[in-house]
C-alpha cells in the first residue's frame, strides 16, 4: 500500500514520541505498523532490516528505522527518519535533566520506573513473541540456533556478537553448497573488521573534555549489538568506573530515564553528556553515540539492498535474524529478573500481557500511563 514521505516520517515521529518500551517493543511495533497493518513495508525488507541491524553495531531499534527510511527514500530517508524518531526524545531527556539537576533528585522516577519497568516487561514478552512467529517459522535448525543463542545470553548476562556471525556461518553451510558461500562469509568478516577499526579509532581519541565526550560516546555507539540495552555496561564502566563523570546513584537514574521516555533506549547518553557539560554536552553524546550507528547503516544498505536476493546472503542473514531472536527472547528473561521484583511488579507484567493480547486496540502510551500511577501509588519508598 503507498504512502507519501511526509506519511512515512509522520509515524517514525510519532513512534520517536510515544514508542515505549524499549529496542524489541519498537521493532515490534513497526513489524505491526508498517509490515502487517499498512503495508507500507514489505516483509522482506522488514526481515533484511532486523538481520542488517544485527550484523553491524548500533542499537537495534534506531538502526531498523534508519534503514527502513533508505528503503523508502536512499540516504535521505535514512537521514530524515534517524531526525524524527530521535529528537522527540532526546527533547525529553533534556526536560528530565534540567529538572534533575534543578531539584537534586529522582525519586518520584523510581517510582514510575517500579511500575513502568513491569508493564515493559509485558510489552518486551508480546514484541519477542511476534518476532519468533516472523523470523523462525518450523525450521528446526533456526529453532536449535535461537535456543543457543537464548540461552547464551540468559546466562552470560551479554549479547555476544560473534554469535551471531558463527550462527549466519553455520545455517549458510547448511543450505548451500560450500563453493557458494565462501564470498558471503568474506562479507561478513569485512562488517567485523569495519567494526573493530571504528573501535581502534575511537579509541585513539585523547583530547580536550569535549572531544572526549564525543570520542567516549562514539566508541560506546560502535560497540552495541542487537539491543540498546547492550550499551548499559559499557557506559557504567567509563562514566563511573574510568571518567568519575557520575555517581553510581546518578547512573542508576539515567538508566531510570532511558526506560520512562520513548524511543531509543540509547537516549539515556544525553542524561549523561548533561550531568558532565550541560545541553552542549548531552548534544555531543547523542552525536557521539549515533553517528556510527547512521553510518553502520547507511553505508552498506545500498549493497545490502542490491544483494538481498542472493541465496548466500539470505541463508548467512536467516541464521544471524534467528541468533538475534534468541538473544532478544534471552534479553527478555534478564530484564525481567529486574524489573518483576515482586508481587504488585509481577500483577502489573501480567495484566499488561492480558490487555495487550486481549485488548488489541488498546494504546501502549496508555498503558504505560496507567503503570506509571499504579508504581507511584504501590512503590515501598513513597509510602
Amino acid at each position: 500500500m503507498p504512502c507519501t514521505l511526509r506519511q512515512f516520517l509522520g509515524y517514525f515521529l510519532y513512534l520517536g514520541t510515544f514508542g515505549f518500551g524499549g529496542p524489541i517493543a519498537l521493532a515490534g511495533y513497526m513489524q505491526k505498523d508498517l509490515v502487517e497493518q499498512r503495508r507500507w513495508i514489505s516483509k522482506q525488507d522488514y526481515v533484511d532490516g532486523l538481520a542488517l541491524a544485527q550484523l553491524a553495531p548500533g542499537p537495534l531499534a534506531a538502526q531498523l528505522a534508519m534503514y527502513l527510511g533508505y528503503v523508502r527514500a536512499g540516504v535521505f530517508g535514512a537521514t530524515i527518519v534517524s531526525l524524527a524518531f530521535i529528537l522527540p526524545s532526546f527533547l525529553m531527556v533534556l526536560g528530565i535533566s534540567w529538572l534533575y539537576v534543578r531539584f537534586g533528585g529522582l525519586a518520584w522516577m523510581q517510582a514510575l520506573f517500579y511500575g513502568i519497568g513491569a508493564a515493559v516487561i509485558g510489552i518486551i514478552v508480546r514484541s519477542a513473541y511476534k518476532l519468533i512467529k516472523l523470523t523462525l517459522g518450523r525450521d528446526q535448525v533456526l529453532w536449535g540456533i535461537f535456543l543457543i543463542s537464548a540461552l547464551v545470553t540468559a546466562v552470560t548476562q551479554t549479547e555476544v556478537a560473534w554469535l551471531f556471525f558463527l550462527a549466519g556461518v553455520i545455517y549458510l553451510a547448511i543450505k548451500v553448497p560450500m563453493r557458494r558461500w565462501l564470498a558471503t562469509t568474506a562479507s561478513a568478516l569485512g562488517l567485523a573488521a569495519v567494526h573493530r577499526a571504528a573501535e581502534a579509532a575511537s579509541e585513539a581519541m585523547v583530547p580536550p573534555t569535549a572531544a572526549r565526550l564525543l570520542g567516549f560516546f562514539a566508541k560506546a555507539g560502535a560497540m552495541v549489538f542487537g539491543s540498546g540495552l547492550a550499551i548499559v555496561p559499557f557506559l557504567y564502566g567509563g562514566v563511573v568506573n574510568e571518567y568519575h563523570w557520575l555517581t553510581e546513584r546518578q547512573f542508576m537514574d539515567a538508566v531510570a530515564v532511558a526506560m520512562i521516555t520513548p524511543g531509543p533506549v540509547v537516549i539515556t547518553v544525553a542524561f549523561i553528556g548533561y550531568l558532565v557539560r550541560g545541553p552542549w554536552g548531552a548534544s555531543l553524546a547523542a552525536l557521539g553515540v549515533f553517528l556510527p550507528v547512521y553510518l553502520f547503516v547507511v553505508i552498506p544498505s545500498g549493497w545490502f539492498k542490491r544483494h538481498a536476493a542472493d541465496p548466500r546472503l539470505n541463508a548467512f542473514i536467516t541464521g544471524v535474524t534467528a541468533a538475534a531472536t534468541g538473544a532478544i527472547a534471552g534479553a527478555c528473561v534478564l530484564l525481567a529478573r529486574r524489573a518483576v521484583m515482586d508481587v504488585p511488579t509481577a500483577l502489573i507484567a501480567l495484566v499488561t500481557l492480558i490487555i495487550l493480547i486481549k485488548a488489541k486496540k488498546v494504546p501502549e502510551p496508555l498503558i504505560i500511563a496507567v503503570a506509571g500511577i499504579a508504581g507511584l501509588l504501590l512503590f515501598p519508598g513513597l509510602r
